[in-house]
């Protein structure tokens, strides 16, 4: 069994970047460095969006735990072996399964981590969420297939639920994608691609979905998502034979682990200045957290999963959290926008769906 673990989370090692609000510091230019970037709500209003609304909850994104079997190098999550205690209870679960049902415009439950799959409830509530008609999306690291006999049956079970199986995969090269997420997770991934196309992931006419998720391994921009696409399931197929559906391409935003490599690197503000720079006000209209709402494993609603990472929680106040659940109130809250917002507007644009335009 490989040990997929690239260093410690932020918050084991006592890094001060383990806090957000130091994290929300640096990235305004109060903490660190000095560095000041126009403002990103400044660059939104300007176009019209002020404030930036959303348009319905049509995706119920939740993170069900920051435990990993992982400790990978950019991690925004700053997920891994240590965070036991971040695991979302079964009381918060059924209450998301009781909005979920009583929310129409919702149409897929995104369930990410950590590694999901290591919430003890993790599989009661898949098959609960079955029930619902929803479409159901599970953002796995392949490795925790693997990585213990108890995850094996995972495929299957995946399958027998109708689970979108959305997977993380650096690169389709060894070396890149250990770099990223630690040695023995290539070799491990590539078994788990294997078992998830022998139950009929990714092969036509199953409607058995396996997307993959590209994130750049340094710090630049991702290439043109419909190109790496292409070269990902040319290489996978023809080294490996694996197939799969779609590829996303996400950009790195600064925040947690990746801030911290930033920062540790020297990158931070030559990084921040790209992203400013290819700022593309088309992304704005189908930014994710116009359509998105993001809970916490302990209940708390965000208007993303990087806001979310930020601790920086959804307005009004009064509807911050599940049991206070208020439709109507979310629905025409003001989005909470800051420099990190950078990301998912720079380029094509990028969201946990990928490219945007």
């Amino acid at each position: 069994m490989s040990i997929h673990q690239k260093s410690k989370s932020l918050a084991t090692l006592g890094n001060e970047l383990a806090s957000t609000f130091i994290q929300l510091e640096v990235l305004n230019g109060h903490h660190v460095i000095e560095a000041k970037f126009p403002r990103f709500k400044e660059k939104v209003t300007a176009l019209g969006f002020d404030p930036l609304t959303p348009t319905g909850i049509e995706i119920f994104q939740i993170n069900i735990g920051k435990l990993c079997n992982q400790t990978c190098a950019h991690c925004h999550v700053d997920a891994g072996p240590s965070r036991k205690d971040e695991v979302m209870s079964k009381a918060h679960l059924e209450k998301c399964l009781e909005i979920i049902g009583a929310t129409p415009s919702i149409q897929t439950v995104d369930i990410t981590g950590g590694a999901p799959e290591m919430n003890q409830h993790f599989r009661w509530f898949v098959e609960q969420l079955s029930q619902t008609g929803k479409k159901i999306t599970d953002r796995c690291n392949l490795t925790i297939i693997v990585s213990n006999p108890k995850y094996h049956d995972l495929p299957e079970f995946f399958a027998r639920h109708r689970v979108n199986v959305v997977s993380s995969l650096p690169y389709f090269t060894k070396s890149r994608t250990d770099a990223q997420r630690g040695d023995g997770v290539f070799d491990d991934s590539i078994k788990a691609l294997l078992m998830l196309n022998a139950v009929g992931y990714g092969q036509e006419g199953t409607g058995l979905e396996l997307d993959l998720v590209y994130n750049p391994t340094g710090a630049f921009l991702p290439g043109s998502q419909v190109s790496l696409e292409g070269q990902f399931k040319q290489q996978l197929l023809h080294r490996y034979s694996i197939v799969f559906n779609q590829l996303y391409c996400i950009t790195n935003l600064p925040i947690s682990r990746f801030l911290d490599y930033l920062l540790q690197s020297g990158n931070y503000e030559d990084y921040m200045q790209e992203l400013v720079s290819a700022f593309n006000p088309a992304t704005v209209p189908g930014l994710m957290c116009r359509n998105t709402i993001s809970v916490s494993w302990d209940g708390f609603l965000y208007d993303c999963d990087f806001n979310q990472m930020l601790d920086v929680k959804v307005e009004p106040a009064h509807t911050r959290h599940l049991d206070s659940f208020d439709l109507d109130a979310l629905n025409s809250r003001s989005i909470l926008l800051n420099q990190h917002c950078y990301g998912c507007t720079a380029g094509a644009g990028s969201s946990c769906g990928g490219a945007i335009k």
